[in-house]
């Protein structure tokens, strides 16, 4: 059984981690002078890429049975099929939210694509049959209504060039983000070891993505240095320590739970978009986005279930 204390440690350094994914893909954009979905999708393909080379590199040489897999009975092939899944919708995040960043505001993509709480308690019924109470429901409630009013306050706000699809994107960003941690959470659960289900996930995601920008005449090529500096900054930060953590988390913590961890992202990002950008939300946008994070809270703590 793993301590609390260090379940909550990893969450910490996870949610500083993923806090600093949007200001890496904005100064991206900035460096690279490119605001198009041929280059969300480059810079997505391309995170992850590098994040799974990083992978493949480091475990090649540890193929072999883990400790705690050869106690327990190992289910590989189902393992293996919840992985793939996982990263099949990690590649559908990125491509959506990424691109969503062009669209929008970081605080609304941000706001919008951690709504993961609401996802998951629906899937969560559908799937493992967990009926939501009352109270959940009403947060969910809570927080479409918060939803509405943030896609109405960016659209009118000069943050964006085009705030309504850059906030439908990040819903959709929030859905394949859901599925990933439920699949990812089956995977261990199944006994694939964090390292392998990671490694698996990430090379999977980055092989669907790869092809992608070829399709919209996009490249990986002739871009300034420090667009792929910050791309390298993305594989390493957000993505291999920020996702790992919370994939790891998922072993101990109902998704829920971890997904709930993770609100406060938008906080640190849009403090980051202040200090960095000068990028300052609408009165009407931050009130939204606290609408939206205590609607979330409320459909938490009328879960029934906690891990």
């Amino acid at each position: 059984m793993v301590s609390t204390w260090k379940v909550a440690l990893v969450l910490t350094i996870g949610v500083f981690a993923v806090s600093t994914s949007a200001i890496f893909i904005r100064l991206a954009f900035e460096s690279a002078g490119v605001y198009n979905v041929g280059f969300s999708l480059v810079i997505a393909a391309s995170r992850l890429s590098l994040a799974s080379l990083i992978l493949l590199l480091t475990t090649s040489f540890t193929l072999g049975k883990a400790p705690q897999e050869s106690q327990q009975h190992v289910n590989y092939n189902t393992a293996a099929r919840y992985a793939v899944g996982a990263g099949f919708f990690l590649a559908l995040h990125f491509a959506a939210w990424i691109t969503s960043l062009t669209y929008t505001s970081i605080a609304a993509s941000t706001t919008l694509v951690t709504t993961n709480p609401i996802w998951v308690t629906f899937i969560s019924w559908f799937w493992f049959k967990e009926k939501p109470s009352l109270l959940t429901l009403f947060g969910i409630g809570v927080a479409f209504a918060g939803g509405i009013t943030i896609s109405l306050s960016s659209s009118s706000a000069n943050t964006g060039s085009q705030p309504l699809i850059g906030n439908i994107l990040a819903i959709m960003a929030a859905w394949a983000a859901s599925l990933y941690l439920l699949l990812g959470r089956e995977s261990q659960r199944q006994g694939l070891s964090i390292s392998k289900y990671i490694t698996v996930a990430y090379t999977t995601s980055a092989l669907v993505l790869l092809p992608v920008p070829f399709l919209v005449g996009a490249s990986y090529i002739n871009y300034p240095s420090q667009v792929y500096f910050y791309i390298a900054l993305m594989a390493l930060i957000p993505q291999l320590v920020g996702h790992t953590s919370f994939n790891w988390a998922t072993r101990s913590l109902s998704p829920v739970i971890v997904t709930l961890v993770l609100l406060f992202e938008p906080i640190g990002a849009s403090l980051l978009g202040y200090l960095i950008f000068k990028e300052v939300p609408r009165p009407l946008e931050l009130v939204s986005a606290v609408v939206i994070l205590v609607g979330v809270a409320f459909a938490i703590l009328g879960t029934r279930r906690v891990a």
